[in-house]
């Protein structure tokens, strides 16, 4: 793929690009032979692309993994779409020789916290595991790794969490995610489709360059026909078809520039993930947890202990929080 194609396709305007995601999810369709499945989240963009795939597929499976990391608006909107298989976080026990279901308490105990990024932390993980790795040049700004590739590759600012006691991994999404759809993958033979957009990470604008919409010749086949949408286009589009989507999203409106924004939550991840908070304004996805959805704060903050973690990077988490603080 041409490195400028990117950019020229996340310019178009958004019936263009509807057109060449539907004709990404035919091919797709039609190389596995009606054997995929729509990945939904629940979230705006999932929402987006499993529409698109129903007006040509109207009986395409969809299937929800429940992390137990969903706001409850997610859930109860996925519960409204037929067709939905819904799958659970497992990990694989040893003794017992199979596949078992698993909590983001016990990944959390097990591996590690979810901060800063995926990329920060699968290098703390594994640099912690094997000191000499290629991982730990990333923390020495003068390293010949560093001096080479360039400053996006320098992560030296995060090694005062390398040297910490806090327990830190990548290994989340894993757990709570993959291993539960890979397993169904290889009992289902059927193929992804995914509702990933590039524009979301470095790693995935490269991997969009390498393999374009339709991995079909990966280790693990994914189809991602909305990799060159943006966020306005998901606004659009809901909003133009008038889409149905969960709750706690609020309404889609335009800002004093003219953009589409939403008047609730931006984001609906997972709950208790810190990827990303400390880049954030302020009320962050957990000043605003605290006046939502009160009790899951406490649970995440106390119980799964984030908020020493939260303290540890300098992040705000609603401590001293009202609600006059979120109301203009």
């Amino acid at each position: 793929m041409d490195i400028k194609q990117p950019k020229e396709l996340q310019s178009l305007p958004l019936e263009y690009k509807v057109k060449i995601t539907e004709q990404r999810i035919r091919e797709w369709y039609e190389h596995w032979e009606g054997k995929v499945y729509v990945s939904f989240s629940g979230g705006k963009d999932s929402t987006v692309l499993l529409d698109l795939a129903r007006r040509i597929y109207p009986d395409i499976e969809a299937v929800f993994i429940d992390t137990g990391l969903k706001y409850p608006e997610i859930r109860e909107f996925v519960k409204t779409k037929e067709g939905v298989t819904w799958l659970y976080p497992i990990k694989y026990n040893k003794q017992k020789k199979q596949w078992v279901r698993t909590s983001f308490k016990e990944v959390i105990e097990t591996y590690g916290y979810p901060v800063i990024s995926k990329e920060v932390a699968d290098a703390i993980y594994n640099t912690r595991r094997k000191p000499d790795g290629c991982r730990a040049k990333k923390f020495d700004l003068n390293s010949e790794y560093v001096q080479k590739y360039g400053a996006r590759y320098d992560l030296s600012k995060w090694k005062y969490l390398l040297e910490s006691d806090i327990p830190i991994s990548h290994m989340c999404c894993d757990v709570m995610k993959k291993h539960p759809a890979k397993k169904y993958e290889k009992e289902s033979k059927k193929h992804p489709i995914l509702g990933t957009k590039a524009s979301e990470s470095r790693l995935r604008v490269n991997s969009w360059i390498r393999q374009g919409c339709n991995a079909f010749d990966a280790k693990r086949p994914t189809s991602q026909p909305l990799s060159f949408w943006t966020e306005q286009d998901i606004l659009q589009y809901l909003k133009q078809f008038n889409i149905h989507y969960a709750s706690i999203y609020g309404d889609i409106v335009e800002n004093e520039h003219g953009e589409l924004m939403t008047t609730g939550a931006s984001r609906t991840g997972c709950m208790f993930c810190m990827f990303g908070v400390h880049l954030e304004p302020r009320p962050n996805r957990f000043e605003r947890m605290k006046l939502t959805h009160p009790a899951q704060w406490r649970y995440c903050m106390f119980k799964l202990g984030l908020a020493d973690v939260l303290d540890y990077i300098g992040v705000q988490y609603g401590q001293q929080m009202t609600i006059w603080d979120v109301i203009p």
